[in-house]
């Protein structure tokens, strides 16, 4: 009895449940309701639809600003300063100080000095425990001076931030600044402030797009420098900042070099011999993508702007001993003394690309116009410019615009210009505004098809 009584219990009840879920179904239906997160996926679905937009276009508008948010903030520049002479990257000791005061930060430690209070930092330094040093100036816009550091206008005071990095060698330090405060020392460090306006406006657009190129990865990944402070990328802090300078980095302000579109590297150089080369004067494969730097004739109906300048044209005279001995020493290669030295290949502009050398123990052969001003370059002979004036030969030749022939004892070299030839002429950039040229025609001269735009 009590098994049946139980079965028909489950029974009934069973069927209770299930006549209460069909009437709320019911309700339901009628009622036309319908849960909150169908209501919202209804409504957005709909909004859309009436904005043309297709689901997961909010997303990548998302993205998208996101991206803009993030080339936006690449306005600041890591500079690595080097130490005296540009000889290495890391300092025994740094000493800092600014007019105002500053403050240092260490991850576990915080200190401040007195207006124009020098300090000392040593690698041992207990504000290094844990990570970097931070060094700002109490009072913004101040420039923090590093006094054991000298540079060619002296002792010298930089803008932004320094980042200390302790290191088993020393201390290397990082100068943080804005992208445009970074140029305001550096125009004047790669041009003589006493050129022209308008040569100082293209050397600023130069600079900007240059560094900005660089701005896109690490040369010190180890400090998250973009750049040093010497030739390798561009000179910074060499020399003081001057009021034309500065005015010529605001007046060009965000401006840069673009081809096709893109941001490119604007390498300039001193002088030249009335024409310029293209990349393969590095060892670098002409492309679409360096078209922009093409060998270009630096006059106006026929006649060299930079004619009248001492390095337009230079000579020397090398004797065959020195030149096999410096030969020897600089390339690594023993061919004896020197019997023949031919320029086997040349590029755009006559630029010496291969250089054929031949001794009583051998041959060899160098490429690219870098190696060949290195293999014959050195100290031990005097070069002539066409103005009168003398200099003493250097590390490299002036340039791989040259001639060369035996001539009794000695190798008699005929070359012209100053650099590697490569972009604009900084010389022929100045000779230009003085002859009424401003410096988007200046620029537009040197670089193949570039635009000018603050992008």
């Amino acid at each position: 009895m009590k098994k049946r009584w139980d079965g028909k219990f489950l029974y009934y009840f069973g069927g209770i449940i299930l006549s209460l879920f069909l009437c709320v179904g019911l309700v339901h239906m009628i009622t036309g309701g319908e849960s909150r997160d169908e209501k919202t996926e209804l409504a957005e679905s709909s909004q859309e639809k009436k904005s043309g937009e297709q689901p997961g276009e909010k997303e990548k508008e998302n993205q998208k600003e996101k991206e803009t948010d993030g080339k936006a903030d690449k306005t600041v520049i890591r500079v690595l300063l080097r130490t005296n002479g540009y000889a290495g990257e890391v300092h025994p000791n740094v000493s800092l100080s600014a007019a105002g005061g500053l403050t240092l930060e260490g991850t576990k430690e915080k200190r401040e000095t007195k207006e124009g209070e020098s300090v000392t930092i040593a690698p041992d330094d207990t504000l290094f425990q844990g990570g970097t040093i931070r060094v700002r100036p109490k009072k913004e816009g101040e420039k923090i001076t590093i006094s054991s550091l000298k540079r060619g206008s002296g002792i010298p005071s930089y803008r932004g931030e320094l980042e200390l990095y302790q290191t088993a060698q020393g201390i290397a330090v990082i100068n943080e600044l804005p992208l445009e405060s970074y140029l305001y020392a550096v125009v004047p460090s790669e041009m003589p402030a006493s050129y022209e306006e308008e040569a100082l406006k293209a050397q600023a657009v130069c600079a900007r797009s240059y560094a900005y190129c660089h701005m896109e990865g690490q040369a010190y990944p180890e400090y998250r420098a973009n750049v040093d402070d010497s030739t390798a990328y561009q000179v910074y802090g060499n020399s003081k900042e001057q009021e034309k300078t500065i005015a010529a980095v605001d007046a060009t302000r965000g401006e840069k070099l673009l081809y096709q579109g893109k941001v490119v590297k604007a390498y300039y150089f001193s002088t030249s011999c009335g024409r310029t080369t293209n990349v393969e004067a590095w060892g670098t494969k002409v492309s679409d993508a360096n078209s922009y730097l093409k060998a270009v004739k630096v006059e106006e109906e026929g006649v060299c702007y930079e004619q009248d300048l001492p390095w337009f044209s230079w000579n020397c005279d090398i004797p065959v001993d020195t030149l096999s001995n410096l030969f020897g020493l600089n390339t690594g290669q023993d061919v004896g003394t020197i019997s023949q030295i031919e320029i086997t290949r040349r590029g755009e502009g006559e630029v010496a690309l291969e250089m054929k050398v031949t001794g009583d123990k051998g041959t060899a052969t160098i490429q690219t116009e870098n190696k060949i001003r290195s293999a014959l370059g050195g100290s031990g002979y005097e070069i002539k410019k066409q103005d009168g004036s003398v200099a003493a030969s250097a590390a490299l030749l002036p340039s791989a615009f040259f001639t060369i022939e035996k001539n009794g004892a000695s190798f008699h070299l005929e070359g012209g210009g100053y650099g590697h030839g490569i972009g604009m002429s900084q010389n022929g950039a100045n000779e230009m505004a003085k002859r009424g040229k401003d410096y988007k025609a200046i620029l537009k001269m040197f670089y193949n098809g570039v635009e000018i735009a603050a992008n």
